[in-house]
């Protein structure tokens, strides 16, 4: 591996690592009594300053889009990311009943999801290879979750909004991969931030109204700011070039095992081997599926 690619992976993996702890620093936030709408409130409005603050230091691109089509641009990605919201919001309720391991899992739907989303838009039949993956996901899930044991007893509320949460995801990520390619990736971050922060502003309005602490902004709201809304986008932005998109949904998905390992020091969080089992077979599954680009990214 040169030296290019492996700086490129330690980025992404990274971004990944800052997505997986996540959940946990819910999880302590919930246990403080912050509510799931001042703790999504917090991480995307401090989201927002730290990006727009960042961009802030980023020229014009050269040879930059008219000013027609780049408002037109700005609309688009503001709508797309309200999906960006909604995750958030989604997931952090499910945070709110489910483990983290298990959270964490029906985010990782995301993949399958995305097959599924792929084929329906694009109208392409997904190969052999994605329909493995896709199966692969499913029985790992049904692994890490426990459904087929007697100590099956997940809240179906959780469930729920995590499964709702992986399906926002999915239009996240398809979104950041095909709207207004043509701005700055940071600049496009912004913009999707901008869009998610309204829509969380006008579904968090009517609760924050009643209840409203200030000290999630200290305690909590800039960490997750941090490692939710600002690292991520900027070392995948310096290292998704370099790694490509193969390799860099392999490296990504670190974020599985990271998440479950945040919560079982910081939470104490039990997994036991089933659960691991599954995990693993989710992982294998997405490395599977996207090492053709690897290698055509090597090639």
């Amino acid at each position: 591996m040169n030296n290019s690619l492996l700086k490129g992976s330690l980025y992404v993996a990274l971004g990944a690592i800052s997505y997986g702890m996540l959940t946990t620093f819910v999880k302590m936030a919930y246990a403080e009594g912050f509510t799931s709408h001042e703790i999504t409130f917090s991480q995307m409005a401090l989201g927002l300053v730290g990006l727009l603050i960042i961009n802030l230091f980023i020229g014009k691109r050269k040879g930059a889009a008219p000013v027609q089509e780049r408002s037109k641009s700005i609309l688009k990605l503001m709508a797309a990311g309200t999906s960006l919201g909604l995750t958030s919001t989604f997931y952090y309720l499910a945070a709110k009943y489910i483990p983290v391991s298990i959270g964490i899992v029906l985010l990782m739907q995301s993949v399958w999801m995305g097959v599924v989303l792929e084929a329906i838009l694009e109208k392409k039949k997904p190969d052999a290879k994605k329909v493995f993956a896709v199966i692969a996901i499913l029985a790992g899930t049904v692994l890490a979750t426990n459904l087929m044991t007697d100590s099956f007893q997940l809240d179906w509320r959780g469930m729920g909004w995590g499964l709702l949460a992986a399906m926002s995801y999915t239009v996240t990520i398809y979104t950041s991969n095909t709207v207004s390619l043509q701005l700055h990736p940071l600049r496009r971050s912004l913009w999707m931030m901008v869009g998610g922060t309204l829509l969380v502003g006008i579904l968090s309005f009517p609760f924050l109204i009643e209840q409203f602490n200030l000290e999630i902004f200290q305690k909590w709201g800039l960490i997750l700011a941090i490692f939710g809304t600002i690292l991520p986008p900027i070392l995948y932005t310096r290292g998704m070039p370099k790694t490509g998109v193969g390799l860099g949904a392999i490296v990504s998905s670190i974020e599985l095992p990271a998440a479950v390992l945040m919560a079982y020091f910081l939470l104490s969080e039990t997994v036991d081997l089933y659960q691991w089992a599954g995990i693993a077979l989710i992982l294998i599954a997405v490395i599977q599926m996207n090492l053709p680009n690897f290698r055509r990214k090597k090639i």
